[in-house]
């Protein structure tokens, strides 16, 4: 297994971008007798994020295998395919995260973070400008580090029991809702693979804020899902009075043309 490096860096709280969806309008004049009509056209949401439990038939049909890239070690890099660019992950410059909600005694309402620069891994682009299948990060839960320590033990040795499951992993196998290749013009769209978490592995929509200028790639994206997708134990240690049942992970992406 390869030892991933970590680097400290300030946490980021991104705010994910929920939908996109654009109404339509109609104007109606007449001139010297001629009707003029103009429309916008009305774009589809796009997929709830989180874990896919029932996907239908038209998804499975579009998902690819990625059999091969799942049986790589971390920090292998997958053979890059005719017409495609691997943009490879800047991990001083991009960041993993998870994102909690709880209630602490005597302070109330708090958001717990923990995050990492141990994210490694590339990301395809194909030659029509959209991420390709079998695209794949790493993440290594170790190194996970909140504002407090006591909460950052609790979870590597039980809610994430990352000493046993060091390595969390995503490789992408479909993307849907990309109108057009990516360019220096940020789009929102969502990625669609298998994320592979405490030893589990579910297939996980993603919502992703991108944009592609030269030879750089930035992102944002965020997911989320209950606990109990993943068995996951609540992580209540000493002044935790309760937490909330569901889960946010983000990413933050920088990422250059090999």
């Amino acid at each position: 297994m390869v030892e991933l490096n970590t680097k400290k860096q300030k946490r980021k709280i991104l705010v994910g971008v929920s939908g996109l969806l654009i109404g339509g309008m109609m104007l109606g004049a007449a001139i010297g007798g001629f009707g003029i009509h103009a429309g916008a056209q009305e774009t589809s949401e796009l997929r709830p994020v989180g874990v896919i439990a029932e996907p239908d038939e038209a998804l499975t049909a579009s998902l690819a295998d990625c059999t091969d890239v799942a049986a790589l070690d971390p920090g292998v890099l997958s053979e890059v395919g005719d017409g495609q660019t691997a943009y490879v992950l800047n991990s001083e410059e991009s960041e993993a995260r998870y994102v909690v909600e709880e209630e602490l005694a005597g302070i109330g309402a708090n958001t717990a973070i923990g995050a990492t620069n141990a994210f490694i891994g590339q990301i395809l682009i194909d030659s029509e400008g959209s991420p390709a299948a079998c695209s794949r990060f790493d993440v290594d839960m170790r190194t996970l580090v909140s504002d407090e320590s006591r909460r950052d033990n609790f979870i590597r040795g039980n809610t994430l029991q990352s000493d046993t499951y060091p390595v969390a992993t995503f490789i992408l196998r479909a993307t849907e809702g990309l109108e057009s290749p990516l360019t220096n013009e940020e789009q929102t769209f969502t990625l669609i693979g298998d994320l592979t978490f405490r030893g589990e592995t579910k297939l996980v929509a993603w919502e992703v804020t991108a944009s592609l200028d030269g030879d750089t790639l930035t992102g944002t994206a965020f997911t989320e899902f209950l606990l109990e997708d993943y068995n996951i134990e609540k992580p209540i240690v000493g002044s935790v009075v309760s937490i909330a049942d569901d889960l946010r992970l983000e990413v933050d992406i920088v990422a250059a043309a090999s």
